[in-house]
């Protein structure tokens, strides 16, 4: 048990989680323990109100996950780019699903970093850094001349369409088309206050020459 009193109900928790699956299905674990085969990678952001495991209402091992601040794929990123090299190239993933929500806290940032000059003091923080290019393209777009109650949606869609679009121009994906693999990239948006999902319909499938 952890020796600080506000996680330890977490054990507890866990515990009887554990015993609740492996009394539905005995050998889950043992079974998970061998190896993943998810038909799903997903990129979602870090908000804590979005476990893609329980949006999606499925079991360990059926998603393989990256999230961060306002569900962002940097071409420069290390991280999110050995994400989605393992995914394809070693689990075989044939979905790439980039999740933006309602209500997020990355988009509300980077609306307002855009209505500043580019220079401003927030932009030269670890979290502004992180949420240049998504400011970059609510300016880019004119956002701020929506106003924040449109402005906020619009850059939402926006930036899943973005990050979508930057995924399919990775190496990853070319050579994964190139070698005849059906991997698809879908751009979702989660709504906070209903908790439905809603597919943009901004799929991009392999070229047809891939097929």
């Amino acid at each position: 048990m952890p020796s600080h009193p506000d996680l330890a109900k977490y054990f507890t928790t866990n515990a009887q989680w554990a015993e609740k699956v492996k009394s539905v299905e005995p050998h889950f674990f043992e079974e998970s323990a061998k190896n993943q085969s998810p038909n799903v990678l997903w990129f979602g952001c870090a908000d804590s109100r979005v476990p893609e495991s329980v949006v999606l209402a499925v079991k360990p091992g059926e998603v393989f996950v990256h999230r961060n601040i306002a569900n962002q794929f940097h071409l420069h990123d290390d991280s999110a780019l050995s994400v989605l090299s393992f995914a394809v190239d070693t689990l075989g993933v044939k979905h790439v699903v980039v999740c933006g929500h309602t209500q997020c806290g990355g988009i509300r940032g980077a609306y307002g970093l855009s209505c500043n000059p580019p220079s401003s003091a927030a932009a030269e923080t670890p979290l502004g850094r992180w949420l240049t290019p998504l400011t970059n393209l609510a300016r880019a777009k004119s956002i701020p001349s929506l106003g924040e109650e449109k402005g906020l949606p619009a850059l939402t869609v926006a930036s899943v369409t973005q990050q979508v679009s930057n995924i399919a121009s990775t190496d990853t994906v070319k050579n994964a088309w190139g070698r005849g693999i059906p991997l698809t990239i879908h751009g979702w948006v989660y709504n906070l206050a209903t908790g439905k999902l809603e597919d943009l319909g901004i799929d991009i499938d392999p070229p047809q020459s891939a097929h």
